[in-house]
Order: structure tokens, then C-alpha cells, then sequence
């Protein structure tokens, strides 16, 4: 339950040394606990706030960007109106991002400055290895701890599934619950911790909202039955943080249609394959047809998934066209700005001004 301090929202020292000069200027701290599209809902020691982000964030997101939930910002009264202005904002310190759907080589954060990261998948038709490898990756690039939820326990006990997640989630946890029951419910309550960020990410209908009213012990978030085809309903229409009885703090989000990866180690994900790899004759093998390859000769005795190893390489090409475009991207704003520049420095010239 949220007492109205900054420090049961996650405040740190390390924030408050951040937020010095913002605080000469009058402004107050704040955190973004939703995102609507008339703006944003801010928490501060004042209450909650409805609050609208400066042009100029927007002009630089390169460096930053408009703000997500889970962001710390700095926030002044509007003058004109009742809402907030968020003026600046705080150096994050983790963020699930992915890349923007369709061809705009554009990142796009998910959440922000949260400490682990719950990646629920139903134990259905929805459970998906491949899914689960990519929400992996991108957990792992996020800075915050992943663990794999496992819902829907209750109508299918499938153990090989349960041990299909545990060989691909190296070194990650692995939870199995039902919403139903509350079986395995505790285990995940155990790692729920006072003024510490956690989110839910997955597809539509895997149980995320239940599980939030779950772990909450009311009903804090709608939650719907399966379509016809046995695919999700989308209930939670934005992303938002709740601050529980416990303490802890928890961020829901809407399902995921697609979740492209856009940047960081895929070995991190993968490092079943990266040892393999550490083991090959050459350091540059290509896995292909290089004597004494390690990974081709675990493929060759089912040590290896062929569906696994698969995904890797996609995932591997993914990223590397991510990066093609976002450099080119980068290489444009910033030519685009420097022409922004030299324009009005000879204007300013032309006229007897400053540049």
C-alpha cells in the first residue's frame, strides 16, 4: 500500500543525487504509473497527478525520449490549467524495450526501472519455446532479472512443457500456477519485495490481470474469458503500476501480438550455445562446415534442439538488421540537425545576431 513517500515508489539516493538540479529550479519528483493518450498519470508525495510531457522530450528521443510507466520525472504545475508538466527525465536505470513493429528501425519502451521481470505463457495452446527464447533475450537485455511464469496449471499439468521451458530458460527460474487453485501462487509472492518494481509481460489471455488480483488479494485489474479460437482477450488496455498491500510494486501490460527484439546479447539467452560455441576448433567458426565443431556435433546427437539453434540464427539476423537501420537512422537525425544548426547560425549572422 502506497504511504504516500517517494521511497515506497523505489525512490534510491541515487535518484535523489540525480534530481539535485532539477530541484534548484523548483520542479518535484515523480513517477509515471500510466500512460493514457490524453498523457500521463504521475505519483508524487503530492498524490497522483494528470500530467502532459514537453514538446521538447519528444524532439529528443534519441537521447531519452517521451516518458513510459516506470519512469522517474521531473514534474511543476502548468500554468493555465490543473495538470502537471513533466520537464525532464531521470536516467533509467533498467528498460524492457522492443523494436517498433512494422519496417521504422525505432525502439520502443516498454517500462522502466523495474527489477524483474515475470514473462508469463500459458501452459495451453499458447505455450511457445520460440516465444519464450525471444521474451528472454529481451528480459535479459533490460538489465532486470527474468523469471518464467507458467499459468493455466490447473487445466493442463504438462510436465514435458514444464520441462521444455525449464531447457530453454538457462539459468532462469521457472514457475508453474494456476489462478484458479492458487497453486504455486506462493512461490511467486516469495519473490515479490517492498518498494521494488516488477512486471508482467506475455500475450493476450495467459492470465496476467488474474494473476496481478492474485498476487494482490483483491481485483484490481478486469480480466475476460478466451475468444472462440482460444486466443486472448486484450483486457488491460495500457500498461500501469499498482503499489500492493505488500508493498511491492507491480507493472501489468497488455498482451503482446509480437515482441521484435532490438537490441542487445543474444548469448546472454542463449548460453547453452555460446559454451558450445567457446568449444569449437576455430574461434571464427561459422558452424557450418568447420572441422571439429562443437555446436554441429551436438545437433548431430540431439544434445542441441534443431529448433533452438534455428531460432538463434533468426534471432542473430534480426538484430543485426536492426542495427543496420537504427545506425542509418541515427546518421540521418543527427545530419538533419547539424543543417537545423548551420541554418540558423547564418541567419543569426546575416542579421548582425548571435548564433
Amino acid at each position: 500500500m502506497f504511504d504516500g513517500t517517494l521511497a515506497a515508489l523505489g525512490w534510491t539516493d541515487e535518484l535523489e543525487a540525480a534530481f539535485t538540479s532539477h530541484a534548484e529550479r523548483g520542479f518535484e519528483p515523480a513517477r509515471v504509473v500510466a500512460e493514457h493518450r490524453g498523457g500521463y498519470f504521475v505519483r508524487g508525495e503530492r498524490g497522483d497527478l494528470l500530467a502532459h510531457a514537453r514538446g521538447r522530450l519528444r524532439d529528443d528521443e534519441i537521447l531519452g525520449g517521451m516518458p513510459t510507466v516506470g519512469d522517474w520525472v521531473a514534474v511543476c504545475d502548468a500554468p493555465g490549467d490543473h495538470h502537471a508538466a513533466i520537464e525532464a527525465l531521470l536516467p533509467r536505470r533498467t528498460k524492457v524495450s522492443r523494436k517498433t513493429p512494422w519496417l521504422k528501425a525505432e525502439e520502443h519502451i516498454l517500462v522502466a526501472n523495474v527489477d524483474m521481470v515475470f514473462l508469463v505463457t500459458g501452459l495451453d495452446q499458447d505455450f511457445n519455446p520460440r516465444r519464450l527464447e525471444r521474451y528472454l533475450t529481451a528480459a535479459w537485455d533490460s538489465g532486470a532479472d527474468p523469471v518464467i511464469i507458467l499459468t493455466k496449471l490447473d487445466i493442463c499439468d504438462d510436465f514435458e512443457k514444464l520441462a521444455e521451458a525449464e531447457s530453454v530458460a538457462v539459468g532462469v527460474p521457472v514457475l508453474a500456477v494456476s489462478n484458479i487453485t492458487g497453486e504455486g501462487i506462493e512461490e511467486v509472492r516469495a519473490l515479490l519485495q517492498p518498494a521494488r518494481t516488477f512486471v508482467l509481460l506475455g500475450s493476450s489471455g495467459t492470465g496476467k490481470s488474474t494473476l496481478v488480483n492474485r498476487l494482490a488479494g483483491r481485483n484490481l485489474m478486469p480480466v475476460g474469458d478466451l475468444r472462440n479460437d482460444g486466443r486472448g482477450r486484450h483486457m488491460t488496455r495500457h500498461r500501469q503500476l499498482l503499489v500492493l498491500r505488500d508493498g511491492s510494486i507491480l507493472i501489468d501490460t497488455p498482451g503482446l501480438r509480437e515482441l521484435q527484439i532490438w537490441e542487445g546479447d543474444i548469448d546472454s539467452a542463449f548460453s547453452d550455445i555460446a559454451e558450445l560455441a567457446a568449444q569449437c576448433r576455430f574461434n571464427d567458426c561459422g558452424h557450418n562446415t568447420e572441422p571439429d565443431c562443437a555446436v554441429r556435433e551436438a545437433l548431430e546427437t540431439g544434445e542441441l534442439d534443431e529448433g533452438r539453434w534455428a531460432n538463434y540464427g533468426k534471432l542473430q539476423r534480426e538484430m543485426r538488421a536492426v542495427e543496420a537501420r537504427s545506425s542509418t537512422r541515427v546518421r540521418r537525425e543527427l545530419k538533419r540537425r547539424w543543417k537545423a544548426r548551420a541554418r540558423e547560425t547564418r541567419r543569426a549572422r546575416r542579421y548582425g545576431g548571435k548564433p
